[in-house]
């Protein structure tokens, strides 16, 4: 059995095994923290995962992209302004994660005054904006489901906030096995790890964090 790629648990169990035409993989389901993960003897290559990602095709000037965005934007950017009300006028740090080629999301919230700063892993590779520990918020959307490795990530995420700072996340949540098995989300071959609200609660606890589910798919957390 593989461990958890999260808690490291090794308390894991089989909980759904995928026979598509494009996709063939087990998924199991960690017992301590509830993720749902895929094994890596599954996991893409790089040049294949990057293939996938070079599919999408996000831009500015499409109002429903930024319209679904806006739906994290807006809770995320009512968290920072309520977390740091008492700070100066100067604009905010934030960081976005795993931007992809078009960061339409740092487009709008530079609108709103803020600086942001890029990572993507293949996009925008600069591992130095990692080293920064200084940052109001972190942003990931439609992120989390990609990471190979979700503890060291999240623990980096930490690492790089101010106190008080906020990390948004947005991603689809797994519900139960039966919605589990007729899910297009799990079909992407590059999503790898599926959260509840189960598993977020759990990261709260382990890391002493305020979390709250602000919408069906977009979580934050608050450092203390």
């Amino acid at each position: 059995m593989p461990h958890c790629p999260l808690c490291s648990s090794a308390d894991v169990s089989l909980f759904h095994e995928d026979a598509n035409k494009r996709i063939q993989r087990p998924y199991y389901q960690c017992l301590q923290c509830q993720l749902v993960f895929v094994p890596e003897s599954f996991f893409l290559s790089q040049s294949a995962e990057k293939a996938e990602y070079d599919l999408h095709r996000n831009h500015d000037n499409d109002s429903g992209y930024r319209q679904f965005l806006k739906r994290f934007s807006d809770p995320y950017e009512e968290r920072l302004r309520q977390s740091f009300k008492h700070d100066s006028a100067e604009p905010l740090s934030l960081l976005e994660f795993g931007c992809g080629p078009g960061p339409v999301l740092a487009h709008m919230l530079e609108a709103s005054g803020h600086h942001v700063t890029l990572y993507d892993a293949f996009y925008y590779p600069n591992l130095s904006v990692l080293a920064d520990t200084d940052y109001h918020g972190i942003s990931a959307t439609e992120v989390i489901e990609h990471l190979h490795a979700p503890k060291d990530v999240f623990e980096l995420w930490l690492g790089c906030l101010k106190p008080r700072g906020i990390l948004g996340v947005m991603t689809k949540l797994v519900k139960d096995r039966a919605a589990f098995a007729q899910w297009h989300y799990k079909n992407d071959p590059t999503h790898v790890c599926f959260f509840s609200e189960a598993t977020f609660a759990y990261l709260a606890d382990q890391y002493g964090l305020h979390y709250e589910q602000v919408d069906r798919d977009v979580a934050i957390f608050c450092k203390f």
